[in-house]
């Protein structure tokens, strides 16, 4: 069975005025992407707390990110006509939103949530495989790439009857 896109965001924080400060995923044939983004002008939101999540500073973005409007090409470039799954889609949806809408362009790809591909057993151990893939990968902060790359990881333990 061939592993579906997965797809990871990292964000300035939770909940209004937050917007996406990195994008990264794995593709079906596991060739991974990711890029900081650097924040839109009106773009203010920083927590803290997410930032000792991630380890990404703003300071980082404006000197590393690339503008909104790449990162929107690129992504759609490299997942036009693709459903491409996320674990925080309640999150992710709107994250993704907030680039599209600044670069002006719509998304060639459908985001859908990674719970959709999970039968009850799989989500009910899902959360336990993903802590198991990440420790064996010894990943210690979250970055979208590596976050990605965990969860397709995990789905192919899952479906291969890898996971106990």
């Amino acid at each position: 069975m061939e592993l579906p896109a997965i797809l990871d965001i990292e964000a300035s924080g939770f909940g209004r005025g937050s917007y996406p400060i990195e994008i990264g995923f794995i593709g079906t044939d596991g060739a991974l992407f990711c890029s900081l983004i650097r924040p839109e002008p009106e773009w203010q939101h920083w927590d803290a707390a997410a930032e000792t999540l991630h380890g990404i500073s703003r300071e980082l973005l404006q000197r590393h990110g690339r503008p909104v409007q790449w990162m929107a090409e690129q992504i759609n470039a490299r997942l036009a006509g693709q459903v491409v799954y996320c674990d925080g889609w309640g999150q992710d949806y709107p994250w993704l939103g907030r680039l599209f809408d600044a670069a002006g362009l719509q998304p060639s790809f459908r985001l859908d949530d990674l719970r959709r591909l999970l039968n009850e057993d799989e989500a009910q151990r899902w959360r336990g495989v993903t802590d198991t893939v990440r420790r064996r990968m010894r990943l210690s902060r979250h970055r979208a790439s590596s976050d990605a790359r965990v969860l397709q990881l995990a789905l192919k333990e899952l479906w291969n009857g890898m996971a106990a």
